[in-house]
Protein backbone atom coordinates (compact mmCIF):
# COMPACT_ATOMS: atom_id res chain seq x y z
CA UNK A 1 0.00 0.00 0.00
CA UNK A 2 1.53 3.32 -1.08
CA UNK A 3 1.79 6.32 1.21
CA UNK A 4 1.46 9.81 -0.26
CA UNK A 5 -0.69 12.89 -0.28
CA UNK A 6 -3.88 10.86 0.09
CA UNK A 7 -2.51 9.02 3.12
CA UNK A 8 -1.34 12.25 4.75
CA UNK A 9 -4.76 13.85 4.26
CA UNK A 10 -6.49 10.76 5.61
CA UNK A 11 -4.13 10.73 8.55
CA UNK A 12 -5.27 14.25 9.42
CA UNK A 13 -8.87 13.09 9.27
CA UNK A 14 -8.03 10.15 11.49
CA UNK A 15 -6.40 12.36 14.10
CA UNK A 16 -9.59 14.42 14.16
CA UNK A 17 -11.66 11.27 14.29
CA UNK A 18 -9.88 10.06 17.41
CA UNK A 19 -10.22 13.47 19.01
CA UNK A 20 -13.88 14.05 18.18
CA UNK A 21 -15.36 10.55 18.23
CA UNK A 22 -17.74 9.26 20.87
CA UNK A 23 -16.44 9.72 24.40
CA UNK A 24 -14.41 6.75 25.65
CA UNK A 25 -15.34 4.80 28.76
CA UNK A 26 -13.41 7.07 31.09
CA UNK A 27 -14.22 10.68 30.17
CA UNK A 28 -11.14 11.94 32.03
CA UNK A 29 -8.86 10.29 29.49
CA UNK A 30 -7.16 12.45 26.88
CA UNK A 31 -9.28 12.73 23.75
CA UNK A 32 -6.51 13.44 21.20
CA UNK A 33 -3.53 11.08 20.98
CA UNK A 34 -1.00 10.22 18.32
CA UNK A 35 -1.52 7.18 16.12
CA UNK A 36 1.39 5.13 14.83
CA UNK A 37 2.04 5.19 11.09
CA UNK A 38 1.22 1.48 10.94
CA UNK A 39 -2.16 1.88 12.63
CA UNK A 40 -2.98 4.79 10.33
CA UNK A 41 -2.45 2.47 7.38
CA UNK A 42 -4.61 -0.23 8.94
CA UNK A 43 -7.41 2.28 9.37
CA UNK A 44 -7.20 3.45 5.76
CA UNK A 45 -8.70 0.15 4.62
CA UNK A 46 -10.51 -1.18 7.67
CA UNK A 47 -12.60 1.94 8.12
CA UNK A 48 -14.31 0.81 4.89
CA UNK A 49 -13.88 -2.98 5.03
CA UNK A 50 -14.82 -3.48 8.70
CA UNK A 51 -16.19 -0.17 10.01
CA UNK A 52 -17.81 -1.84 13.01
CA UNK A 53 -14.39 -2.84 14.32
CA UNK A 54 -13.00 0.66 13.86
CA UNK A 55 -15.95 2.35 15.56
CA UNK A 56 -15.83 -0.15 18.42
CA UNK A 57 -12.12 0.56 18.91
CA UNK A 58 -12.80 4.31 18.85
CA UNK A 59 -15.33 3.89 21.68
CA UNK A 60 -12.76 2.30 23.98
CA UNK A 61 -9.88 3.57 26.10
CA UNK A 62 -7.14 2.21 23.84
CA UNK A 63 -7.91 4.76 21.11
CA UNK A 64 -7.79 7.72 23.50
CA UNK A 65 -4.81 7.17 25.77
CA UNK A 66 -1.19 6.14 25.34
CA UNK A 67 0.47 3.60 27.66
CA UNK A 68 2.68 6.41 28.95
CA UNK A 69 -0.39 8.44 29.88
CA UNK A 70 -2.06 5.44 31.49
CA UNK A 71 1.03 4.78 33.60
CA UNK A 72 0.74 8.26 35.12
CA UNK A 73 -2.50 7.31 36.87
CA UNK A 74 -2.51 7.03 40.65
CA UNK A 75 -1.79 3.57 42.03
CA UNK A 76 -5.42 2.55 42.64
CA UNK A 77 -6.50 3.93 39.27
CA UNK A 78 -3.64 2.26 37.41
CA UNK A 79 -4.68 -0.14 34.65
CA UNK A 80 -1.24 -0.70 33.08
CA UNK A 81 0.61 -3.02 35.44
CA UNK A 82 3.73 -3.58 33.33
CA UNK A 83 6.84 -1.70 34.38
CA UNK A 84 8.57 -2.35 31.04
CA UNK A 85 6.28 -1.35 28.18
CA UNK A 86 8.45 -1.19 25.03
CA UNK A 87 9.61 2.33 24.20
CA UNK A 88 8.05 2.26 20.72
CA UNK A 89 4.57 1.71 22.24
CA UNK A 90 4.65 4.29 25.00
CA UNK A 91 3.71 7.44 23.13
CA UNK A 92 1.07 6.21 20.66
CA UNK A 93 -2.50 5.02 21.05
CA UNK A 94 -2.98 1.28 21.40
CA UNK A 95 -4.20 0.62 17.88
CA UNK A 96 -4.50 -2.18 15.34
CA UNK A 97 -0.79 -2.62 14.74
CA UNK A 98 0.21 -2.27 18.38
CA UNK A 99 -1.84 -5.37 19.30
CA UNK A 100 -1.70 -7.49 16.14
CA UNK A 101 2.09 -7.34 15.67
CA UNK A 102 3.35 -8.35 19.11
CA UNK A 103 5.54 -11.42 19.70
CA UNK A 104 5.42 -12.36 16.02
CA UNK A 105 8.15 -14.97 16.45
CA UNK A 106 5.90 -17.13 18.67
CA UNK A 107 2.72 -16.78 16.58
CA UNK A 108 2.15 -19.56 14.05
CA UNK A 109 -0.72 -17.40 12.75
CA UNK A 110 1.62 -14.56 11.78
CA UNK A 111 1.46 -13.62 8.08
CA UNK A 112 2.68 -11.03 5.60
CA UNK A 113 0.04 -8.32 5.14
CA UNK A 114 0.89 -5.30 3.00
CA UNK A 115 4.54 -5.34 4.08
CA UNK A 116 3.69 -5.84 7.74
CA UNK A 117 3.92 -9.00 9.84
CA UNK A 118 0.48 -9.44 11.42
CA UNK A 119 -1.01 -11.97 13.88
CA UNK A 120 -4.63 -13.01 13.38
CA UNK A 121 -5.24 -13.81 17.06
CA UNK A 122 -4.32 -11.44 19.88
CA UNK A 123 -3.50 -13.57 22.91
CA UNK A 124 -3.12 -13.00 26.67
CA UNK A 125 0.64 -13.11 26.15
CA UNK A 126 0.29 -10.12 23.85
CA UNK A 127 -1.98 -8.27 26.29
CA UNK A 128 0.65 -8.90 28.98
CA UNK A 129 2.91 -6.38 27.23
CA UNK A 130 0.95 -3.74 29.17
CA UNK A 131 -1.19 -5.82 31.54
CA UNK A 132 1.46 -8.12 33.00
CA UNK A 133 0.02 -8.62 36.46
CA UNK A 134 -3.47 -9.33 35.14
CA UNK A 135 -2.16 -11.97 32.73
CA UNK A 136 -0.04 -13.60 35.43
CA UNK A 137 -3.03 -13.79 37.79
CA UNK A 138 -5.28 -15.25 35.12
CA UNK A 139 -2.74 -17.79 33.87
CA UNK A 140 -3.00 -19.94 37.03
CA UNK A 141 -6.79 -20.08 37.21
CA UNK A 142 -9.32 -22.79 36.41
CA UNK A 143 -10.57 -20.57 33.59
CA UNK A 144 -7.14 -20.45 31.99
CA UNK A 145 -6.90 -24.26 32.16
CA UNK A 146 -10.54 -24.76 31.12
CA UNK A 147 -9.67 -26.47 27.81
CA UNK A 148 -7.25 -28.93 29.43
CA UNK A 149 -9.56 -29.53 32.39
CA UNK A 150 -12.03 -31.08 29.95
CA UNK A 151 -9.70 -32.53 27.36
CA UNK A 152 -7.02 -33.99 29.65
CA UNK A 153 -9.33 -35.38 32.35
CA UNK A 154 -10.48 -38.79 31.06
CA UNK A 155 -13.61 -38.80 33.25
CA UNK A 156 -14.83 -35.36 32.17
CA UNK A 157 -13.78 -36.00 28.59
CA UNK A 158 -15.83 -39.20 28.60
CA UNK A 159 -18.83 -37.23 29.90
CA UNK A 160 -18.41 -34.63 27.13
CA UNK A 161 -17.99 -37.30 24.44
CA UNK A 162 -21.09 -39.16 25.61
CA UNK A 163 -23.24 -36.04 25.62
CA UNK A 164 -22.24 -34.45 22.32
CA UNK A 165 -21.39 -37.44 20.12
CA UNK A 166 -23.60 -38.41 17.20
CA UNK A 167 -25.77 -41.49 17.73
CA UNK A 168 -27.38 -44.14 15.54
CA UNK A 169 -29.90 -46.91 16.28
CA UNK A 170 -28.72 -50.37 15.20
CA UNK A 171 -29.90 -53.87 16.18
CA UNK A 172 -31.94 -52.53 19.07
CA UNK A 173 -29.06 -50.51 20.50
CA UNK A 174 -28.04 -46.85 20.37
CA UNK A 175 -24.49 -46.71 19.03
CA UNK A 176 -22.28 -43.78 19.98
CA UNK A 177 -20.29 -42.23 17.14
CA UNK A 178 -17.54 -39.61 17.21
CA UNK A 179 -18.46 -35.97 17.84
CA UNK A 180 -17.60 -33.56 15.05
CA UNK A 181 -15.09 -30.74 15.73
CA UNK A 182 -17.86 -28.29 14.88
CA UNK A 183 -20.14 -29.72 17.58
CA UNK A 184 -17.29 -29.63 20.10
CA UNK A 185 -16.59 -25.97 19.34
CA UNK A 186 -20.27 -25.02 19.56
CA UNK A 187 -20.99 -26.83 22.85
CA UNK A 188 -18.72 -27.51 25.83
CA UNK A 189 -15.62 -26.03 24.23
CA UNK A 190 -17.54 -22.91 23.25
CA UNK A 191 -17.13 -21.80 26.87
CA UNK A 192 -14.04 -23.79 27.83
CA UNK A 193 -12.10 -22.83 24.70
CA UNK A 194 -10.75 -24.69 21.69
CA UNK A 195 -7.29 -25.47 20.34
CA UNK A 196 -6.65 -22.89 17.60
CA UNK A 197 -4.28 -24.35 14.99
CA UNK A 198 -2.96 -23.11 11.66
CA UNK A 199 -3.76 -25.71 8.99
CA UNK A 200 -2.74 -23.82 5.86
CA UNK A 201 -3.61 -20.61 4.05
CA UNK A 202 -6.69 -19.11 2.38
CA UNK A 203 -6.71 -16.74 -0.58
CA UNK A 204 -9.11 -13.82 -1.02
CA UNK A 205 -9.58 -11.54 -3.99
CA UNK A 206 -9.97 -7.89 -2.97
CA UNK A 207 -9.93 -4.48 -4.66
CA UNK A 208 -6.30 -4.22 -3.60
CA UNK A 209 -5.40 -7.56 -5.10
CA UNK A 210 -4.96 -11.09 -3.82
CA UNK A 211 -4.61 -11.55 -0.05
CA UNK A 212 -3.44 -14.73 1.64
CA UNK A 213 -4.30 -15.32 5.28
CA UNK A 214 -3.77 -18.26 7.65
CA UNK A 215 -6.43 -20.97 7.71
CA UNK A 216 -7.32 -21.61 11.38
CA UNK A 217 -8.92 -24.76 12.77
CA UNK A 218 -11.47 -24.40 15.62
CA UNK A 219 -11.82 -20.69 14.96
CA UNK A 220 -13.64 -18.46 15.79
CA UNK A 221 -13.71 -19.09 19.52
CA UNK A 222 -13.46 -16.90 22.63
CA UNK A 223 -13.58 -19.57 25.32
CA UNK A 224 -11.87 -18.73 28.60
CA UNK A 225 -9.26 -21.48 28.24
CA UNK A 226 -8.64 -21.21 24.49
CA UNK A 227 -5.22 -22.44 23.34
CA UNK A 228 -3.85 -19.74 21.08
CA UNK A 229 -1.49 -20.04 18.10
CA UNK A 230 1.37 -18.70 20.24
CA UNK A 231 0.82 -21.49 22.79
CA UNK A 232 -0.72 -19.23 25.45
CA UNK A 233 -3.95 -20.11 27.26
CA UNK A 234 -7.07 -18.00 27.56
CA UNK A 235 -8.97 -15.22 25.83
CA UNK A 236 -9.11 -11.79 27.44
CA UNK A 237 -11.92 -11.07 24.99
CA UNK A 238 -14.16 -13.58 26.76
CA UNK A 239 -14.87 -10.77 29.25
CA UNK A 240 -13.41 -7.66 27.56
CA UNK A 241 -14.80 -8.12 24.04
CA UNK A 242 -12.85 -6.76 21.13
CA UNK A 243 -12.32 -4.10 19.97
CA UNK A 244 -13.45 -1.72 22.72
CA UNK A 245 -12.11 -4.03 25.48
CA UNK A 246 -14.73 -2.40 27.66
CA UNK A 247 -14.44 -2.51 31.45
CA UNK A 248 -18.16 -1.70 31.59
CA UNK A 249 -19.07 -4.79 29.59
CA UNK A 250 -16.71 -6.93 31.67
CA UNK A 251 -18.28 -5.68 34.89
CA UNK A 252 -21.88 -6.32 33.88
CA UNK A 253 -23.33 -9.71 34.88
CA UNK A 254 -24.72 -10.34 31.38
CA UNK A 255 -21.13 -11.02 30.30
CA UNK A 256 -20.79 -13.79 32.88
CA UNK A 257 -24.19 -15.12 31.83
CA UNK A 258 -22.71 -16.34 28.54
CA UNK A 259 -21.46 -19.42 30.38
CA UNK A 260 -22.58 -19.28 34.01
CA UNK A 261 -26.22 -20.22 33.63
CA UNK A 262 -28.62 -23.09 34.26
CA UNK A 263 -28.91 -25.98 34.42
CA UNK A 264 -25.38 -26.92 35.49
CA UNK A 265 -24.02 -23.58 36.70
CA UNK A 266 -27.03 -21.31 37.31
CA UNK A 267 -25.24 -18.28 38.76
CA UNK A 268 -26.82 -15.80 36.32
CA UNK A 269 -30.32 -17.23 36.76
CA UNK A 270 -30.08 -17.18 40.54
CA UNK A 271 -28.63 -13.66 40.54
CA UNK A 272 -31.51 -12.34 38.41
CA UNK A 273 -34.12 -13.48 40.93
CA UNK A 274 -32.12 -12.47 44.01
CA UNK A 275 -32.55 -9.16 45.84
CA UNK A 276 -29.17 -8.05 44.48
CA UNK A 277 -30.32 -8.85 40.95
CA UNK A 278 -33.59 -7.03 41.57
CA UNK A 279 -31.71 -3.87 42.55
CA UNK A 280 -29.33 -4.23 39.59
CA UNK A 281 -32.12 -4.62 37.05
CA UNK A 282 -33.96 -1.62 38.48
CA UNK A 283 -31.22 1.00 38.81
CA UNK A 284 -28.04 -0.20 37.07
CA UNK A 285 -28.43 2.48 34.40
CA UNK A 286 -27.58 5.05 37.09
CA UNK A 287 -24.31 3.38 38.11
CA UNK A 288 -20.79 4.43 37.13
CA UNK A 289 -19.52 1.36 35.30
CA UNK A 290 -16.09 2.66 34.33
CA UNK A 291 -14.72 4.19 37.54
CA UNK A 292 -11.48 2.69 38.86
CA UNK A 293 -11.40 2.08 41.75
CA UNK A 294 -15.08 1.28 42.22
CA UNK A 295 -16.72 2.92 45.26
CA UNK A 296 -19.38 0.90 47.06
CA UNK A 297 -22.65 2.76 47.59
CA UNK A 298 -21.56 5.57 45.29
CA UNK A 299 -20.61 4.03 41.94
CA UNK A 300 -22.85 0.97 42.41
CA UNK A 301 -25.66 0.06 44.79
CA UNK A 302 -25.60 -3.76 44.80
CA UNK A 303 -23.01 -6.43 44.04
CA UNK A 304 -22.50 -7.93 40.61
CA UNK A 305 -20.33 -10.91 39.69
CA UNK A 306 -17.37 -8.54 39.29
CA UNK A 307 -17.96 -6.85 42.65
CA UNK A 308 -17.83 -10.13 44.53
CA UNK A 309 -15.18 -11.94 42.55
CA UNK A 310 -12.53 -9.66 41.10
CA UNK A 311 -13.05 -5.86 40.98
CA UNK A 312 -11.09 -3.31 43.01
CA UNK A 313 -13.63 -2.09 45.59
CA UNK A 314 -13.13 0.87 47.93
CA UNK A 315 -15.27 2.61 50.54
CA UNK A 316 -16.30 6.29 50.22
CA UNK A 317 -13.09 7.29 52.02
CA UNK A 318 -10.97 5.47 49.44
CA UNK A 319 -10.00 2.60 51.76
CA UNK A 320 -9.58 -0.70 49.91
CA UNK A 321 -12.25 -3.28 50.66
CA UNK A 322 -11.13 -5.83 48.06
CA UNK A 323 -8.14 -5.76 45.74
CA UNK A 324 -8.54 -6.23 42.01
CA UNK A 325 -7.62 -9.70 40.78
CA UNK A 326 -7.93 -11.57 37.51
CA UNK A 327 -7.77 -14.79 39.53
CA UNK A 328 -11.51 -15.33 39.80
CA UNK A 329 -10.98 -17.78 42.66
CA UNK A 330 -9.07 -15.29 44.79
CA UNK A 331 -12.05 -14.80 47.12
CA UNK A 332 -13.41 -18.36 46.98
CA UNK A 333 -12.82 -21.13 49.51
CA UNK A 334 -15.29 -23.81 48.42
CA UNK A 335 -16.13 -25.10 44.97
CA UNK A 336 -19.91 -25.15 44.72
CA UNK A 337 -19.78 -26.76 41.30
CA UNK A 338 -19.74 -30.33 42.55
CA UNK A 339 -17.77 -32.92 40.62
CA UNK A 340 -19.20 -35.11 42.17
CA UNK A 341 -19.40 -33.38 45.54
CA UNK A 342 -18.84 -29.75 46.54
CA UNK A 343 -15.34 -29.53 48.00
CA UNK A 344 -12.59 -27.07 49.00
CA UNK A 345 -11.18 -24.99 46.17
CA UNK A 346 -8.33 -26.64 44.24
CA UNK A 347 -4.85 -25.31 44.95
CA UNK A 348 -4.09 -25.08 41.25
CA UNK A 349 -6.15 -24.27 38.16
CA UNK A 350 -5.01 -27.39 36.27
CA UNK A 351 -7.54 -29.64 37.98
CA UNK A 352 -6.87 -32.51 35.54
CA UNK A 353 -3.74 -33.23 37.62
CA UNK A 354 -5.85 -34.18 40.67
CA UNK A 355 -5.90 -37.84 41.72
CA UNK A 356 -8.16 -39.03 44.54
CA UNK A 357 -7.76 -42.04 46.87
CA UNK A 358 -9.54 -44.25 44.30
CA UNK A 359 -6.97 -43.33 41.66
CA UNK A 360 -9.50 -41.30 39.67
CA UNK A 361 -8.91 -37.72 38.39
CA UNK A 362 -11.67 -36.35 40.62
CA UNK A 363 -11.45 -33.99 43.65
CA UNK A 364 -13.34 -36.48 45.85
CA UNK A 365 -13.93 -40.21 45.90
CA UNK A 366 -17.39 -41.67 45.24
CA UNK A 367 -17.74 -41.81 49.02
CA UNK A 368 -16.99 -38.09 49.32
CA UNK A 369 -13.41 -38.29 50.63
CA UNK A 370 -11.56 -35.19 49.39
CA UNK A 371 -8.25 -35.42 47.52
CA UNK A 372 -6.71 -33.25 50.23
CA UNK A 373 -3.21 -33.00 48.72
CA UNK A 374 -4.71 -31.05 45.79
CA UNK A 375 -7.28 -28.96 47.67
CA UNK A 376 -7.09 -25.85 49.82
CA UNK A 377 -6.26 -26.38 53.50
CA UNK A 378 -8.64 -25.18 56.22
CA UNK A 379 -6.59 -22.09 57.11
CA UNK A 380 -6.45 -20.97 53.49
CA UNK A 381 -10.20 -21.50 53.20
CA UNK A 382 -10.76 -19.21 56.19
CA UNK A 383 -8.55 -16.53 54.65
CA UNK A 384 -10.42 -16.70 51.36
CA UNK A 385 -13.82 -16.57 53.05
CA UNK A 386 -12.74 -13.52 55.06
CA UNK A 387 -12.05 -11.67 51.78
CA UNK A 388 -15.58 -12.36 50.58
CA UNK A 389 -17.06 -11.52 53.97
CA UNK A 390 -15.36 -8.12 53.82
CA UNK A 391 -17.16 -7.43 50.53
CA UNK A 392 -20.49 -8.43 52.11
CA UNK A 393 -20.00 -6.33 55.23
CA UNK A 394 -19.39 -3.21 53.14
CA UNK A 395 -23.22 -3.16 52.92
CA UNK A 396 -24.45 -5.68 55.51
CA UNK A 397 -23.91 -6.20 59.23
CA UNK A 398 -21.47 -8.84 60.41
CA UNK A 399 -24.35 -10.92 61.80
CA UNK A 400 -26.11 -10.87 58.42
CA UNK A 401 -22.96 -11.98 56.55
CA UNK A 402 -22.06 -14.69 59.05
CA UNK A 403 -25.62 -16.00 59.09
CA UNK A 404 -25.63 -16.12 55.31
CA UNK A 405 -22.46 -18.19 55.15
CA UNK A 406 -23.59 -20.48 57.97
CA UNK A 407 -26.66 -21.34 55.87
CA UNK A 408 -24.48 -21.89 52.81
CA UNK A 409 -22.21 -24.34 54.60
CA UNK A 410 -25.22 -26.29 55.86
CA UNK A 411 -26.61 -26.38 52.32
CA UNK A 412 -23.30 -27.74 51.03
CA UNK A 413 -23.34 -30.47 53.66
CA UNK A 414 -26.94 -31.49 52.93
CA UNK A 415 -26.69 -31.45 49.13
CA UNK A 416 -23.56 -33.57 49.34
CA UNK A 417 -25.56 -36.07 51.42
CA UNK A 418 -28.25 -36.17 48.70
CA UNK A 419 -25.56 -36.80 46.11
CA UNK A 420 -24.09 -39.54 48.30
CA UNK A 421 -27.40 -41.44 48.39
CA UNK A 422 -27.64 -41.40 44.59
CA UNK A 423 -23.96 -42.39 44.27
CA UNK A 424 -24.35 -45.31 46.71
CA UNK A 425 -27.29 -46.53 44.64
CA UNK A 426 -25.23 -46.16 41.45
CA UNK A 427 -22.29 -48.07 42.95
CA UNK A 428 -24.67 -50.91 43.80
CA UNK A 429 -25.95 -50.96 40.20
CA UNK A 430 -22.39 -51.20 38.84
CA UNK A 431 -21.48 -53.84 41.43
CA UNK A 432 -24.43 -56.01 40.36
CA UNK A 433 -23.51 -55.63 36.69
CA UNK A 434 -26.78 -53.87 35.80
CA UNK A 435 -24.84 -51.05 34.12
CA UNK A 436 -21.36 -50.91 32.63
CA UNK A 437 -19.01 -48.59 34.59
CA UNK A 438 -16.60 -48.45 31.63
CA UNK A 439 -18.74 -45.53 30.51
CA UNK A 440 -20.54 -44.27 33.62
CA UNK A 441 -22.57 -41.70 31.67
CA UNK A 442 -24.44 -43.47 28.86
CA UNK A 443 -27.24 -45.51 30.48
CA UNK A 444 -30.56 -44.19 31.76
CA UNK A 445 -29.92 -44.69 35.46
CA UNK A 446 -26.41 -43.25 35.10
CA UNK A 447 -27.82 -40.12 33.51
CA UNK A 448 -30.22 -39.81 36.43
CA UNK A 449 -27.19 -39.97 38.71
CA UNK A 450 -25.55 -37.16 36.71
CA UNK A 451 -28.64 -35.00 37.14
CA UNK A 452 -28.35 -35.39 40.92
CA UNK A 453 -24.90 -33.78 41.18
CA UNK A 454 -24.38 -31.82 37.96
CA UNK A 455 -27.74 -30.02 37.89
CA UNK A 456 -29.80 -30.32 41.05
CA UNK A 457 -27.24 -30.21 43.88
CA UNK A 458 -25.38 -27.42 42.09
CA UNK A 459 -28.58 -25.43 41.69
CA UNK A 460 -29.39 -25.61 45.40
CA UNK A 461 -25.88 -24.51 46.35
CA UNK A 462 -25.84 -21.55 43.96
CA UNK A 463 -29.28 -20.56 45.22
CA UNK A 464 -27.99 -20.56 48.77
CA UNK A 465 -24.78 -18.68 47.93
CA UNK A 466 -26.55 -15.95 45.96
CA UNK A 467 -29.98 -15.82 47.66
CA UNK A 468 -32.26 -17.09 44.93
CA UNK A 469 -34.61 -19.31 46.95
CA UNK A 470 -36.74 -20.74 44.15
CA UNK A 471 -33.64 -22.35 42.61
CA UNK A 472 -33.23 -24.09 45.95
CA UNK A 473 -36.83 -25.26 45.89
CA UNK A 474 -38.58 -25.96 42.58
CA UNK A 475 -36.29 -24.74 39.79
CA UNK A 476 -33.87 -27.68 39.69
CA UNK A 477 -33.77 -27.58 43.49
CA UNK A 478 -34.85 -29.83 46.34
CA UNK A 479 -37.99 -30.92 44.51
CA UNK A 480 -35.85 -32.31 41.70
CA UNK A 481 -33.27 -33.83 44.07
CA UNK A 482 -36.03 -35.80 45.80
CA UNK A 483 -37.99 -36.70 42.67
CA UNK A 484 -34.85 -37.80 40.81
CA UNK A 485 -33.79 -40.06 43.67
CA UNK A 486 -37.18 -41.76 43.66
CA UNK A 487 -36.90 -42.32 39.91
CA UNK A 488 -33.45 -43.85 40.37
CA UNK A 489 -34.89 -46.16 43.04
CA UNK A 490 -37.69 -47.16 40.66
CA UNK A 491 -35.20 -48.14 37.93
CA UNK A 492 -33.13 -50.01 40.51
CA UNK A 493 -36.18 -51.97 41.75
CA UNK A 494 -37.16 -52.91 38.20
CA UNK A 495 -33.75 -54.46 37.63
CA UNK A 496 -34.04 -56.71 40.69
Amino acid sequence: MKKGFFSLCLASVLFGMVALSSTPENPSEDQAVKLSDQTEECLECHRTISPGIVEDWLSGSHAHMTPAGAMEKTELGLKVSSKAVPEKLLSVAVGCYECHSLNAESHTDNFEHFDYKINVVVSPKDCATCHTKEQEQYSSTKKSFAYGNLKKNPVFHKLVETIISLKEFKDGEIIQLEASPSTEAETCYGCHGTLIEVTGTRTFETELGEIQVPQLANWPNQGVGRINPDGSQGACTACHPRHSFSIEIARKPETCSQCHLEPDLPAWNVYRESKHGNIYSSVHHKWNWTKVPWTVGKDFKAPTCAVCHNSLIVDPDGEVIAERSHDFGARLWVRLFGLIYAHPQPKSGDTYTITNADGLPLPTTFKGEPASDFLMEEESQKQQQSKMTKVCTSCHSTDWAEGHFDKLHKTIEETNRMTAVATDLMLSVWDKGWANPANPFDEAIEQKWILQWLFYSNSVRYASAMSGPDYASFKNGWWNLTKNLQEMKYIFKKKQ
